[in-house]
């Protein structure tokens, strides 16, 4: 059962499952695809080695990208330039605060606790998609 052909289907069929129940919540297709992740992974368990999957998830954070790009339009970028560097800068940089500074309180050094807090404040933008 630790086929890779096993595995494969594994993913497709929880994406193709996923995406169309975020779709008809009114969540996006990127969201849908973490979803299928989360229940796959933690939840049902159906992937514990996480060796053997770091393709899939190579790939997976390839076609999340694409599909961030397929999903932006360069116009309505464009148009929002200021409130997009102005806010979501003020975002990133309140974010990686307070995530660093929880760390640095929970007994982290220093530039590990800035390098999470990057980390987490980057990882937002696949959720607010």
């Amino acid at each position: 059962m630790d086929s890779f052909l096993f595995q494969a289907t594994i993913f497709l069929g929880a994406a193709v499952i996923a995406v169309p129940i975020a779709a008809r919540l009114g969540l996006g297709s990127v969201l849908g695809y973490l979803l299928a992740g989360l229940a796959i992974g933690p939840g049902l368990g159906l992937v514990v080695n996480t060796e053997d999957i770091q393709h899939f998830a190579e790939f997976g954070v390839v076609m999340m990208l694409f599909l961030i790009g397929l999903e932006l339009e360069p116009r309505a970028l464009w148009d929002m330039r200021h409130r997009l560097i102005g806010l979501g800068g003020l975002q990133i940089l309140l974010t990686t605060a307070a995530v660093s500074a929880c760390g640095w309180l929970l007994g982290l050094a220093w530039p590990t606790s800035v390098a999470v807090g990057m980390l987490l404040a980057l990882s937002s933008t696949a959720i607010v998609l």
